[in-house]
């Protein structure tokens, strides 16, 4: 007569090997993952430290240190202290071509910030289609020189196909890269024309993220489409416009290529804008040292600005909840 055992029959792996238990994580193994993890963070990211390095920062530093020297390529860098700053501050030219680039950041930013926000609305609103998009960023992916001469050649006021349609209007033909009163407006609408598909886009992904329950309460409400924009929309998307802002004042400042091609700082000095004036004292008179004094100018008051509309605006802060 047999027993039968009470106990369950062991359940042994093929061949009868017991399996071994696993082993605790201890907190070595985890400081040894994650040193793996930064080292493989540290390869992909030294491309990029490397170019920051070298074209970035070791300039940004070489810069402030020839803005206090006389250097012209040909000899050894001579200290001069302040006197690059000194001149600066007395040189007629230089508050003039600040002038020039501060009118034309003004009716760039103002121009191409409203008509972006309209184009980003509209989409956001209207179409989402993936193909309108695309044509809408077209302009962008053209270079500032390609555009910049496209347009020269649009705006000739003898040949260009602009002043013909104005001419068969019956109305006067318009020297717009000639005459000192229509070139910085008109450069700063070839560069609108150029960007505001980009800064639209921008937008659009910004207003992606606003919740359409939002929108749908607001019209039980009875709220109109106008009252939603302002109440809703603009609100919401402040952080968004304040990045977008920072990005294109910052990149309005700096345009240089888009006058090179088209009126070479003229008629008398009327585009003569700060990076143009810039490169000029460089490259054509070779004062490298007052060039970058002026160019450290230039970054303090970009530097400034920044600050100052990331604070205004409040931009690392968000509506959302």
């Amino acid at each position: 007569m047999t027993i039968a055992s009470s106990s369950p029959p062991s359940r042994l792996p093929a061949g009868g090997a017991t399996e071994a238990p696993s082993k605790p994580r201890t907190r070595r193994d985890d400081v040894s993952e994650n040193r793996g993890d930064g080292r493989l963070a540290a390869v992909f990211i030294a491309p990029a430290l490397l170019g920051f390095l070298v074209f970035l920062l070791w300039p940004t530093l070489r810069g402030i240190y020839l803005s206090f020297t006389r250097f012209n390529l040909l000899t050894p860098a001579e200290w001069v202290g302040l006197d690059n700053y000194v001149r600066m501050v007395n040189d007629p030219i230089f508050w003039d071509s600040l002038t020039v680039t501060v009118e034309y950041v003004v009716i760039n930013i103002g121009v191409q910030t409203v008509a972006a926000l309209a184009i980003a609305v509209l989409l956001q609103r209207l179409t989402q289609s993936a193909m309108l998009r695309g044509i809408v960023l077209t302009p962008y992916l053209m270079s500032n020189v390609v555009a910049g001469l496209v347009w020269l050649w649009i705006l000739d006021t003898q040949l260009g196909i602009g002043n013909e349609i104005i001419s068969a209007l019956g109305a006067d033909r318009i020297p717009f890269l000639a005459d000192e009163t229509w070139a910085i407006p008109t450069i700063a609408l070839i560069n609108v024309w150029r960007h505001v598909g980009y800064t639209a886009l921008l937008l659009f992904a910004g207003l992606q993220a606003i919740p359409n329950d939002m929108y749908e309460a607001a019209r039980v409400d009875g709220a109109s489409e106008w009252r939603m924009f302002w109440r809703i929309t603009m609100p919401l998307l402040r952080p968004v416009l304040a990045v977008v802002l920072i990005m294109t004042v910052i990149g309005s400042f700096q345009v240089f290529d888009t006058v090179a091609v088209t009126t070479a700082g003229g008629p008398a000095n009327a585009t003569n804008v700060l990076q143009y004036y810039i490169y000029g004292s460089a490259f054509g008179r070779f004062q490298f040292g007052y060039a970058s004094a002026m160019s450290v100018a230039l970054l303090i008051v970009l530097s400034a600005i920044t600050i100052l509309q990331y604070r205004l605006t409040r931009a690392g802060r968000t509506d959302l909840g």
